[in-house]
């Protein structure tokens, strides 16, 4: 099968399954820093969380599917400094889904007619700054021209996604934050650590594509 194929049936194994029964919980779960920050779901908090949607965008590169991530500034309101997938808050007349494009425009220069959303992973709680964040999945036939935004995004972060298929990449650690003692799990890229609530939602994704995996095998 050639690289193109194989690329092909990801995505429409993919999408087929953003269809049925996702991991959710379960999958998210198997990233969280210990102790958790918190153990209310996005179900038990949506009437009253900010909420805000983020793109998992995924692009060929010489036939391999990649994942962009962005860094975000010192500058941002949450998160600062850390690794995100591209969004944000959700405005009072949008979508969610239209929110995620919105941001990614805004944050990358993802233009939204460039892309085809093929379904939605589940929403993750985030306590600390108490968003609801919805993962809207989405694909498109070419690299975009990323152009970040300078006053949001510090480095743009295009990570194969073979190389998160792998678990020899996920590693765990314990930090000092806040001053505390935290145990967390990463995703390791090239000296980065993808970690948090990004990688609670990538989890998902990542639990979602060895049901394809196990196909091949």
């Amino acid at each position: 099968m050639s690289n193109k194929s194989f690329t092909g049936n990801v995505i429409r194994f993919l999408e087929e399954s953003l269809q049925g029964s996702r991991p959710g919980l379960d999958a998210q779960l198997t990233m969280i820093t210990n102790p958790r920050p918190g153990n209310r779901t996005y179900s038990e908090v949506e009437d009253s969380c900010h909420k805000a949607g983020v793109l998992v965008l995924l692009y060929p590169v010489k036939n391999r599917l990649h994942l962009v991530f962005t860094r975000r500034t010192a500058r941002v309101d949450f998160h600062q400094a850390q690794i995100s997938f591209p969004g944000g808050r959700k405005e009072p007349e949008e979508s969610l889904k239209e929110a995620a494009l919105r941001e990614a425009e805004e944050e990358l220069n993802i233009v939204s007619s460039s892309v085809r959303i093929i379904g939605e992973l589940t929403p993750l709680y985030i306590p600390p700054s108490n968003y609801c964040v919805y993962p809207v999945v989405a694909v498109t036939d070419k690299r975009p021209d990323f152009q970040p935004s300078p006053e949001e995004v510090e480095e743009v972060i295009e990570v194969p996604l073979d190389h998160l298929l792998d678990p020899q990449n996920i590693r765990r650690e314990v930090w000092q934050y806040k001053g505390r003692e935290i145990e967390v799990p990463f995703f390791f890229f090239r000296g980065h650590k993808i970690w948090g609530a990004t990688a609670m939602m990538l989890a998902e994704l990542i639990e979602l594509l060895k049901g394809f995996l196990d196909k091949q095998n």
